[in-house]
């Protein structure tokens, strides 16, 4: 793990972006109690600066809008400060940091916004994570830099409208011809399918063989690609996601990833760590609502005390409180898991499946702390349940998950 360039970085920005927001409607994270190291604990405050000055105030309107037209100059922002790149290496203008720091960085950007925070996952983790683990160095040389730097937006696209949970049997074809492929089909549930500049692409080579498949890298330009209308969706609004059309779209057969029909390997080996940073980002907005709820429950007085004073209400911020940090120990350790030994798929699955359900269940005692204010718009909470609910279903449902740890332990059990 190299963190010179982070450490730079936060140094640079560490003046600019101190305590922009009031302390008071953030509740603190005891970052010694997790054991993070100093450089740990400037990142997750140099970021934390960052995203409540620059994203935050933004997160109602992108919400309300279903739109976010400063996109662009925020990734730019974002790339200066490194974390766009952050798992990616030195060498291809990335800051060389572990799954850890990724974590932190996912959880407090999801923290000021839910929306942002999922485009944000799409870049850094499917796209930039992926192409530095898998592609060759000419592919990372050609690419890697300005999805590094926030010039370029990236993507990844693998569901199809009749193939969600079961990824493998997609059917947007790809077909050799000369020295490029052809491809034919379409991807739905894009995530930043409407802005992406590079898109880390699955299409089937071979038809006879379901695990036929192969990664590729699509530029925007390409011929025959396009993007159809943006989904409306019911939450992670402003957080582009569309339907990607391929008519007679003709890619370089230099940009296959990993290989021709190892494109399974190359999806499967980056599905655990897009679980692991979907958790991430679901504590952040764990963590969001706990900050709205427990302030808002030792400022609001009935009966001439706080409401928070009330035993009931004692409950409720109390559950909320031990949900958020046994799900920030459970992500903390998978991340740290990550960068040292590895983590198992089993417990990848296992912590997005309680992080993600938990978080749901936060944001609907935060409305119920709030009362009717919890009910309007005026107030985040509602935004922030919307959000959270993604995550049972987002990158495969909290049934498919439950399959996957099921069968992992029966799997151990086995002679």
């Amino acid at each position: 793990m190299h963190l010179s360039k982070p450490v730079v970085l936060m140094q640079r920005w560490r003046f600019s972006y101190r305590c922009m927001a009031s302390l008071a409607s953030h509740y603190p994270i005891n970052d010694t109690f997790y054991g993070l190291s100093e450089v740990q604990q400037q990142l997750r405050k140099t970021v934390f600066d960052f995203a409540q000055k620059e994203i935050a105030p933004r997160a109602a309107q992108i919400d309300k809008t279903d739109d976010f037209p400063e996109m662009r100059e925020l990734w730019l922002k974002m790339g200066s400060l490194g974390l766009l790149g952050a798992t990616a290496d030195a060498d291809f203008g990335g800051s060389g940091m572990g799954y850890f720091e990724h974590a932190i960085i996912c959880e407090e950007i999801g923290r000021a916004s839910g929306s942002v925070g999922l485009s944000y996952g799409a870049h850094a983790n499917l796209c930039v994570n992926q192409i530095n683990r898998s592609a060759s160095e000419d592919q990372k040389r050609r690419y890697l830099p300005k999805l590094c730097s926030g010039e370029h937006v990236g993507a990844m696209a693998m569901s199809e409208a009749g193939s969600g949970s079961d990824a493998l049997s997609m059917k947007l074809s790809a077909v050799l011809d000369g020295n490029s492929y052809v491809l034919n089909g379409t991807k739905y549930w894009i995530t930043n399918g409407p802005h992406a500049d590079v898109l880390l692409v699955y299409a089937k080579t071979e038809q006879a063989h379901k695990q036929g498949l192969s990664a590729f890298i699509v530029e925007r330009n390409s011929p025959g690609f396009s993007s159809g209308h943006k989904l409306d969706k019911l939450g992670m609004r402003g957080s582009g996601t569309s339907e990607l059309v391929f008519n007679d779209c003709r890619v370089s057969a230099e940009n296959v990833v990993g290989g021709v029909n190892r494109g399974a390997a190359v999806l499967f080996s980056g599905l655990d760590l897009e679980r692991l940073m979907i958790a991430a980002g679901a504590l952040g907005i764990m963590q969001a609502a706990c900050d709205v709820a427990f302030d808002y429950v030792h400022s609001r007085k009935q009966f001439g005390r706080p409401v928070g004073e009330f035993q009931l209400m004692q409950g409720k911020i109390a559950d909320m409180y031990t949900k958020l940090n046994a799900c920030r120990s459970y992500v903390y350790t998978a991340a740290r898991a990550a960068d040292d030994s590895g983590v198992s798929s089993k417990d990848c699955a296992s912590v997005v499946l309680f992080v993600a359900e938990c978080t749901t269940q936060v944001a609907l005692q935060a409305i119920q702390c709030l009362g009717g204010n919890g009910y309007v718009n005026d107030y985040p909470t509602g935004r922030l349940l919307r959000d959270a609910k993604l995550f049972e279903i987002g990158a495969g449902t909290s049934e498919i998950r439950r399959l996957v740890v099921g069968r992992a332990l029966n799997a151990e059990y086995k002679d």
